[in-house]
């Protein structure tokens, strides 16, 4: 047993000794199915605080010969399926956080030495866990697996947690070279390859295309965009959180509001497990993703206009979906020159969430909104932007008290401020701009866009998740009338999908003039006949 060769199921326990712990032990049966086989190369990519270190303890702990840990896995999901104990503490385990490596290396000042730092490391590790082999101080980490696999026929299986850190880190170029080096020793030699049973390494990013995919084309990779079969395996799935949710006594829709939307699969979103779980501990929703330290990261890639790309963040804070291009990303921030690359970029770290459907992002909470407005506010290119939300909370209760002629003159200064005539003309702009202007609304209410509801769809309707105010329906027209607006909303039975708020409910209709470009505004209480 050792720190890297074999090691023990400590930082495992850890996890389990947490007060809020979510078994993801279905993952090692996925993991078996492609151990010793040719797609046993799994590079899984995740944003920060997603889970990916818990899981590699989960599966160090699972194969390594390193420790015992049939008692704790008997008991747990995988525990339930058959042959769950095939690799179970069977293999050689090496498990490295380059992240670790790396940060240690700097306090040291021997980040010119790192990779030689490991090589050393793991031989003399090697030499404690095979005495019957020799082994020199000089021995590559690569080296040290074809002694043992040829003398003794044991495999191994390598985990390495952000493998992407000296790909993302600005490091010397002789640095990156001896981690090439490195990699090529580990994945491209041929002769190793039937000493891995496995190999799983973690990023934060998939593998950049044109710096080290040669050196690890053999990686299948599952990453924010197509995740496969572990779709599920690393965030919680909202199964998961609604399970907590019951145990803490939290309120189950308000927390898929504020960290859900993460569509993995067609049946699978999942939601940050940081954010849930400080959640559950405190009893506050809140932001917590200021803590997985990439807010500038964001910042600096959403203040760029490639391709008018401001307009397209504009409806996406407003609750709009934007078309997206992930084909042409490279993987690096070198790669960043276009909207497309910059959206994916934002994929891959959480800002963003990726529709494979009808291939568009948008953003996928509450949470992560709030850092997007945190981003924009004290731009000058968002600067109108910023006027029309720190409005909405006027906005929103002039619609309430009905107070017609402040709502129009309202949506007056949205529309000149966030839009141009032509795009705001188109009825899906239109409809953005509206959602932007009752930004603050979201504080409050499920906001619905084109929701089925009687006879139709109704333009937008505003849900209530805090008691005692109004539902609202709103209708929108251009160059008509509030009164027609209105009276579709009542000639289609729009209602019908709001019948719990019968008490309390508002028909809002708006109409763009297109000639005078002045917007009117008419509020009306429901009255059940």
């Amino acid at each position: 047993m050792g720190l890297y060769l074999n090691p023990n199921a400590d930082a495992f326990q850890l996890g389990l000794n947490s007060e809020i712990y979510v078994d993801k032990s279905l993952v090692l049966a996925e993991l078996n199915k492609l151990a010793c086989t040719q797609g046993n190369f799994i590079c899984m990519s995740r944003p920060r605080r997603f889970g990916k270190s818990m899981v590699g303890n989960l599966i160090s702990a699972y194969y390594s010969k390193g420790c015992d840990t049939r008692s704790i896995f008997s008991q747990m999901k995988i525990g339930q399926t058959p042959d769950y104990d095939k690799y179970l503490n069977k293999l050689n385990v090496i498990k490295l956080d380059l992240n670790g490596w790396y940060q240690r290396s700097i306090q040291g000042n021997r980040t010119k030495h790192l990779l030689t730092d490991i090589h050393k490391a793991l031989a003399c590790e090697f030499k404690e866990e095979f005495p019957t082999l020799k082994f020199s101080n000089n021995n590559t980490l690569d080296q040290c697996i074809l002694k043992v696999y040829a003398k003794l026929g044991e495999k191994f299986v390598i985990i390495i947690d952000e493998y992407d850190v000296l790909v993302r880190e600005n490091v010397s170029q002789d640095l990156f070279d001896s981690y090439l080096s490195f990699l090529n020793g580990l994945f491209k030699d041929t002769t190793l390859r039937p000493a891995l049973a496995l190999a799983y390494i973690t990023g934060i990013m998939p593998i950049v295309r044109d710096k080290v995919q040669s050196k690890l084309n053999e990686f299948s990779e599952y990453t924010m965009l197509r995740p496969r079969q572990f779709a599920g395996m690393i965030g919680f799935t909202e199964e998961e959180v609604k399970d907590l949710c019951e145990k803490y006594h939290v309120d189950f829709d308000e927390c898929l509001r504020w960290y859900d939307g993460y569509q993995m699969s067609d049946n699978v979103k999942v939601c940050n497990p940081l954010s849930v779980i400080n959640t559950l501990s405190s009893g506050e929703f809140d932001n917590y993703w200021l803590t997985t330290g990439s807010f500038e990261a964001l910042r600096e890639r959403i203040l760029m206009d490639y391709e008018g790309m401001r307009q397209d963040v504009i409806k996406m804070i407003s609750g709009e979906s934007v078309p997206v291009n992930v084909l042409k990303f490279q993987n690096t921030l070198q790669s960043i020159n276009s909207k497309d690359n910059v959206f994916t970029y934002l994929i891959h770290l959480g800002y963003l969430c990726y529709n494979r459907k009808d291939k568009t992002c948008h953003i996928p909470n509450e949470e992560v909104r709030i850092e997007w407005i945190n981003s924009i506010e004290d731009s000058s290119d968002y600067t109108q932007v910023m006027k029309v939300i720190n409005a909405s909370k006027r906005l929103l209760d002039d619609t309430i008290n009905g107070n017609e002629e402040a709502v129009a003159r309202a949506l007056n200064a949205a529309h000149t401020e966030v839009t141009s005539p032509l795009t705001y003309n188109d009825e899906h702009c239109f409809q953005s701009a509206i959602c932007l202007a009752y930004f603050y609304a979201n504080t409050r209410y499920t906001l619905i866009k084109e929701l089925p509801t009687g006879k139709g769809y109704a333009d937008l309707v505003l849900v209530p998740y805090l008691p005692n105010i109004p539902a609202m329906v709103v209708e929108l027209k251009h160059n008509k009338s509030t009164e027609s607006a209105l009276g579709q909303i009542k000639a289609k039975n729009y209602h019908e999908a709001l019948n719990l708020y019968y008490d309390n409910l508002l028909f809002v209709g708006i109409n763009y003039d297109e000639k005078t470009k002045e917007h009117t505004c008419k509020i009306e209480r429901f009255v059940k006949e």
